[in-house]
């Protein structure tokens, strides 16, 4: 049983790569399907035979062969299978294992005291051939009389006038027929247990190829099964011999394979069969025999394919972490539509008369009666949609300032992309981070770590980074200040009471101007929570091994996204939420309290000052969620594009592209020139 377990797993693996490693170009092109069929075939090839195991071994495929061709020619001369059966000349030596026996005493004939007893596996017999209990089932095995199948189907008198025809078996194969009960007759088709009379010679080999593949010699394609059984187990052992040099084997085998591939040509039924295909297969079996022979036991064949699942796997290893870091830099780079809009509105705003450079509404940029939106950015598209989607479904968009802080190779292009596509009455400030002077090394942090050696090394010398460790973690967008700007609000606006941040990577999908009016009850903070997936809570993003962070925080708190946040600027100032930023920024310096990047950050700085929003107001999961389910999309007041796959990119998930792309104008003439399709 054991072997059988280990060469069903073989088969398993060999389905999986059959594609791979035993598809030889020098190899015929063969049916794979048939393999799954053939699993209890390759199974029994693969079995150690000991000596003194078994009594009796089942029928060839040969044994079935020429059992067919016997009958055929019975047939022809007007002969009874029975006949058939007592006329066969040849027998066996007594050392081949191989041949079904007739047990019982030497004067006892077939259905006295002889019993055909064949080695049927684990699987049984009953499983085999009928069901438990099955009136037709004509087989006893104390002594009893036996019915034996023939080869055709065919009703056949009786001398002595009784009738006692029952179902026989032979090799597995099925028909309904009746022997003669002549005693006479009886005795001439039986020998004794010392002679072991054969059914086929002593050349045939030792496989039972249609009980394997459960046909009936009265289908009108069993020799064809036996040919595509034959196929697949020699394909199989040529990916056997591939990993072991028998190349002599290999090149007979592959020699047979052609020969009986040839025959078999487009046949699906025996008489399409030229007629020389009987020696065709008699010599396939032969040669099947011999490379069984040659071959090591199920032990040897385990711990080759132990070898091989061991290098799959390395190798299957290998390739995630080649598409992991593929993944990353595809997720960094800008395509080379935007590349070209960013250099021609940077060309563009050159050239521009300075008289036509500044934005009109400049006195609402500080009302606190408004709604002020903080969006932090260097990509211009990505930028546009988030203002222009949010216009559109305003109700009074005259009432909408936003504010939008680049970096300073970015900042022309970001001026004279909404310089060129105004906004109507709505108010849009763009700035230049470059000009927020007080923001430097000696007051903010992390500005001072981002400029250390330390962080210059890790990111632009690989050598620093070790084997296992996430590229993500690596990705230089962490250099970008534009990312820490959000821990900076008040100072950038400190003449507003709230704001509404948006990361350049969400799309508004409905009127925004109720969560100014959401009260946060003392919160800085109001946010959407992640509960609900096991991955957002702190003890994914914290270390808590470190006992600074277990002191301080709950492992199992939920966590909450950035990306569409309301904050209250005043209750910011009182709390003096930014200090505590700079805090546990210093006590990061080492990245042994979290990885970089700012939600960690936020999670411990907003620690118990964060207010849950509705779930409704922020839908997460369009950039790497490919199962985000479409009524929540449709009922989120923003979509968030958070993950690699961004919709300007071309690894973005084509089904949620379309939410984005509606807000983009392709006609546009920057566009366009710089061939900008959705």
């Amino acid at each position: 049983m054991l072997c059988l377990m280990v060469a069903d797993l073989c088969f398993v693996f060999v389905s999986a790569a059959a594609s791979g490693a035993f598809d030889r170009e020098d190899a015929p092109n063969l049916v794979w399907p048939q393999i799954a069929a053939s699993g209890t075939s390759l199974a029994r090839d693969l079995t150690i035979e000991r000596p003194g195991e078994h009594k009796n071994r089942v029928l060839s495929a040969t044994d079935h062969l020429q059992a067919v061709e016997a009958a055929s020619r019975s047939r022809a001369s007007g002969k009874s299978d029975a006949s058939v059966l007592r006329e066969e000349p040849e027998s066996r030596n007594v050392d081949d294992e191989d041949a079904p026996v007739v047990e019982g005493d030497g004067n006892a004939g077939l259905g006295q005291g002889g019993v055909i007893r064949e080695v049927v596996g684990s699987e049984g017999s009953a499983g085999r051939f009928g069901e438990p209990g099955d009136g037709n089932d004509a087989v006893v095995r104390n002594g009893k009389d036996v019915g034996i199948k023939l080869p055709h189907s065919f009703d056949a008198e009786h001398k002595d006038g009784s009738d006692d025809g029952g179902e026989n078996i032979i090799s597995g194969m099925h028909s309904t027929g009746s022997l003669n009960s002549s005693s006479s007759q009886t005795r001439d088709a039986t020998t004794s247990r010392d002679n072991q009379t054969r059914v086929s010679n002593s050349s045939s080999a030792r496989h039972t190829t249609n009980r394997r593949t459960g046909q009936s010699t009265t289908s009108p394609d069993a020799t064809v099964h036996i040919i595509k059984d034959q196929l697949t187990r020699a394909k199989t052992y040529l990916g056997f011999f591939a990993s072991r040099g028998n190349h002599g084997f290999a090149r007979e085998l592959r020699a047979r394979m052609r020969d009986i591939q040839r025959a078999l040509g487009d046949a699906t039924s025996d008489r399409q069969l030229p007629q020389n295909v009987h020696s065709k297969i008699r010599a396939m079996e032969q040669t099947l025999v011999k490379v069984k022979k040659i071959h090591d036991s199920c032990s040897g064949a385990v711990n080759r394919l132990h070898t091989v699942l061991h290098s799959t796997e390395q190798q299957l290893e290998s390739n995630k972490r080649q598409a992991n870091y593929l993944a990353q830099v595809a997720a960094k780079s800008l395509p080379k539509g935007l590349y070209c809009l960013t250099l021609r509105l940077t060309n563009e705003y050159y050239f521009t008369n300075s008289k036509n450079k500044d934005f009109p509404y400049v006195e609402k940029l500080e009302d606190p009666k408004l709604y002020h939106y903080a969006l932090f950015s260097d990509n211009v598209l990505a930028a546009a949609v988030v203002v222009n989607s949010t216009l559109v479904h305003a109700k009074k968009p005259e009432d909408h300032v936003f504010h939008i802080v680049t970096d300073r190779l970015n900042y022309a292009a970001m001026k004279m992309w909404f310089l060129a596509n105004p906004l109507g009455k709505a108010a849009i400030q763009v700035q230049n981070i470059e000009e927020f002077t007080w923001l430097n090394s000696s007051y903010s942090p992390v500005l001072k770590q981002l400029e250390s050696q330390f962080m210059i090394d890790y990111y632009f010398k690989s050598g620093h980074a070790r084997p296992d460790e996430n590229p993500k973690f690596r990705n230089p967008k962490y250099l970008s200040i534009l990312n820490h700007l959000r821990f900076y609000l008040p100072e950038i606006f400190p003449k507003l009471n709230k704001v509404l941040f948006l990361d350049d990577d969400t799309v508004v999908q409905r009127d925004l101007t109720a969560l100014w009016l959401v009260d946060l009850k003392g919160k800085v903070n109001g946010a959407v929570e992640t509960c609900r997936e096991t991955f957002h809570r702190f003890d994914k993003y914290l270390n808590f091994s470190n006992p600074l962070i277990a002191k301080n925080f709950d492992p199992h708190a939920c966590g909450w996204a950035y990306g569409m946040n309301i904050f209250d600027l005043s209750e910011w100032r009182k709390q003096n939420i930014t200090e505590v930023y700079h805090t546990w920024q210093k006590l990061n310096e080492n990245r042994l309290l979290w990885k970089l990047g700012t939600l960690p950050a936020g999670l411990v700085t907003f620690w118990n000052r964060t207010f849950p929003l509705d779930r409704s107001w922020h839908q997460l999961g369009l950039g790497y969620n490919p199962n985000v389910n479409e009524r929540d999309i449709r009922r989120a007041a923003v979509i968030h594009y958070n993950g690699n796959l961004k919709p300007w990119l071309e690894i973005g998930l084509p089904k949620y592209r379309k939410y984005w792309s509606t807000h983009v104008d392709f006609n546009q003439v920057f566009l366009r020139g710089c061939n900008v399709n959705p």
